[in-house]
């Protein structure tokens, strides 16, 4: 392309003054009136090129226009998936970032949507109860804009699971109505650990321990399970506790992201129960404590 320049006026010029604007670049009145590039639009070309570390400047050429293109989409200008040559820009940055501060790690935030974004996003999809094709349509990001308070302006980083203090746990339990059930002899020794350890926690625990029929009330129901969930069965917000390693995020997430209360969160035990016969009293223990903990913390104020 040629470079759109000072003195030059017209269509190109305005849409480098609109996209200019949208990023909150200021340009006088009467340029804008008469789509003329003078000194107000030279002025905000020089500063988006210092701020995007291009060749210092006050000419849009192919490099400051391409990068002008991708700084001005927003979430949800466009459907993202992964494909050659991949997307990129601002939105695909905004997901990342989105991604990865709810736990779902897709690496740096670079705008460019590689595998990584993909396998992140699929992750989302599953935890909030969406079909996971790891494509961003308006579904998926009408979760995200719903969980903005959770993710804009937090550090894009992926933090190790933590465990969360006796005196909070207790706070959390008694101020939540969570019922647990498992859907299958493993997935119910689990879930009696954790309805245990609640009880023990604190005498006015709000955990409830139960079958397929919940009380009314409830805040949370956490459902367990030792086998994938079938693929014509309908979608639930599902957390495979083998792939996870930021389990209090996840939860976090799927319950934020919840329509309505009780909100439904589906805890797959399968590639972490895989012991052939020998899954022991201490094997439930141990993964009751695990998801008790990311529960507690992920409701914790």
């Amino acid at each position: 392309m040629e470079p759109i320049i000072k003195g030059m006026q017209g269509p190109a010029v305005e849409d480098v003054q609109s996209r200019l604007s949208s990023l909150g670049f200021d340009i006088d009145a009467d340029e804008l009136e008469t789509r003329s590039f003078g000194d107000s639009t030279a002025a905000a070309v020089r500063g988006f090129r210092r701020d995007n570390e291009l060749v210092p400047g006050e000419e849009v050429d192919m490099s400051c226009w391409s990068t002008l293109v991708d700084a001005s989409y927003k979430l949800g200008d466009r459907t993202l998936y992964l494909r050659l040559p991949n997307f990129h820009g601002a939105d695909v940055k905004a997901l990342q970032q989105a991604l990865n501060v709810l736990g779902f790690a897709c690496g740096a935030d670079d705008g460019y949507f590689g595998p990584h974004t993909e396998a992140a996003l699929q992750q989302f999809q599953e935890n909030v109860g969406l079909f996971a094709d790891g494509m961003a349509f308006q579904d998926t990001f009408a979760y995200i804009a719903r969980l903005r308070h959770v993710w804009e302006g937090k550090p894009s980083v992926v933090e190790a699971e933590e465990r969360i203090g006796f005196a909070r746990a207790a706070e959390v339990l008694e101020s939540y109505r969570i019922a647990v059930l498992g859907s299958d002899p493993i997935a119910r020794a689990v879930a009696s650990r954790m309805w245990n350890i609640a009880s023990a926690t604190t005498e006015t625990s709000g955990m409830v321990l139960c079958d397929a029929r919940t009380p009314e009330g409830m805040d949370l129901i956490l459902e367990l399970s030792s086998d994938e969930l079938p693929d014509d069965a309908p979608p639930k917000p599902t957390i495979v506790l083998a792939e996870c390693n930021n389990l209090t995020q996840r939860i976090a997430t799927a319950f934020a992201a919840a329509k309505s209360r009780p909100a439904l969160i589906r805890i797959e035990l399968t590639g972490i129960t895989g012991y052939d016969g020998m899954f022991t009293s201490s094997d439930a223990q141990t993964l009751a404590v695990r998801l008790l903990d990311g529960v507690c913390a992920a409701l914790n104020d």
